[in-house]
């Protein structure tokens, strides 16, 4: 028994004595290392576990190669080069424009062409086809000149008709009109075009340029009883300041008796011809109204008449009956779809405001009978 009193008063406290000590507590220093020491531990695991970011919280990228400095001139390098700006042609002009460009030099060389309509038929008046350019001698004041280029007539027409309606014309007017009719029926292709003026002491465009053959048609056909005079030269004065601007083979068709008797004053014959010659314009007559009265001719309309055609490398036809009319509308049919154009570069002393005599002939065809322009004339405001 005592013993095991002996052990329990052992593990009792004592009554009014010192208190039983606890266990040992760290001295201040070492409790603060110690505490320090656990928190950073702790957040350098924390860190070593977080992904790295920077200082703005975006997370980093690859940092970009710089640029060099000559970047752009190698990206140009590798570009294509630009197309090249080739200009649309224009189609027809009288002038062939050449010029060469070196830096801000431009040198440019203008010469006026000269077309040269010729038609080649044989002694029985039969075409004479599929001639070649060395087949042709081309002359100007007497002196050989050098052909360009040749062409057949596939180059389209603009045409003038120039229809008589004075009073002078009557008797016969029905068929007239019936034949122009016909004519344009033949001669019209698709790209051609063709204008119809009414002429009698006023000109007048009946029907301005068109290819519809229709509308022609009725133009002729509208046309009422002639009456009043003629002003024939202001007529063509009218109609070669209208077919001017547009390309391809200028033509005009003139239906009259050939009098004039209304024009204005410089309207005269001298004046029209030296006008036709410088706008490289072909004339075509048909002399109409000799039929009505063939005793009662003006043969100075008649001459005047030819001499337009001639000139110019058409033709005139004075039918003598009513079903000449047709034979006459269809030569000039024929003459147009068989022409051959001949290309003449002048050199600058021929482009000097005068006018020069052309004469054409071919070589192999002795017999042939060529007709053609017989002069041109260039402006000095042409010039080069």
């Amino acid at each position: 028994m005592g013993s095991v009193d002996a052990q329990r008063s052992s593990r009792q406290p004592a009554v009014g004595g010192s208190q039983v000590r606890g266990p040992r507590r760290l001295p201040p220093i070492l409790s603060r290392g110690v505490l320090f020491a656990a928190i950073a531990m702790l957040f350098f695991i924390a860190a070593s576990r977080l992904p790295t970011h920077s200082q703005s919280g975006r997370q980093k990228g690859p940092a970009p190669s710089p640029t060099p400095k000559n970047s752009r001139s190698r990206q140009a390098s590798k570009l294509p080069p630009p197309p090249l700006m080739i200009k649309p042609a224009t189609g027809q002009s009288n002038t062939n424009d050449n010029s060469t460009e070196a830096g801000d030099e431009v040198v440019r060389v203008t010469s006026h062409l000269v077309p040269v309509p010729t038609t080649v038929v044989d002694t029985r008046g039969v075409a004479i086809m599929n001639l070649r350019l060395e087949d042709f001698e081309l002359s100007v004041d007497g002196q050989p000149k050098p052909i360009s280029d040749i062409a057949r007539a596939e180059s389209p027409v603009r045409m003038a008709m120039l229809f008589d309606n004075s009073g002078s014309l009557d008797a016969s007017r029905d068929f007239e009109k019936r034949a122009a009719v016909r004519f344009f029926r033949n001669v019209m292709r698709p790209a051609d075009q063709a204008a119809i003026y009414s002429v009698s002491t006023n000109i007048e465009l009946s029907q301005p340029m068109t290819s519809n053959v229709a509308l022609l048609e009725q133009t002729i056909q509208s046309f009422a009883k002639p009456e009043g005079a003629t002003s024939l030269y202001d007529g063509i004065f009218m109609a070669l300041t209208y077919v001017k601007p547009f390309p391809g083979r200028r033509v005009i068709v003139i239906v009259s008796d050939g009098r004039d008797t209304t024009s204005r004053y410089d309207h005269d014959f001298e004046a029209t011809l030296q006008r036709l010659s410088a706008d490289e314009c072909q004339v075509y007559v048909v002399q109409t109204g000799v039929y009505d009265n063939a005793n009662v001719r003006d043969l100075a309309a008649e001459r005047r008449m030819q001499e337009f055609a001639a000139q110019t490398g058409g033709a005139a036809y004075i039918p003598k009956s009513v079903d000449d009319l047709d034979n006459a509308f269809a030569q000039i049919s024929a003459d147009l779809a068989q022409q051959y154009i001949l290309s003449y570069y002048p050199a600058s002393d021929k482009r000097d405001g005068k006018y020069h005599l052309i004469s054409v002939r071919v070589k192999p065809q002795p017999n042939a009978r060529v007709r053609s322009r017989k002069g041109f004339l260039v402006k000095v405001s042409d010039r080069a």
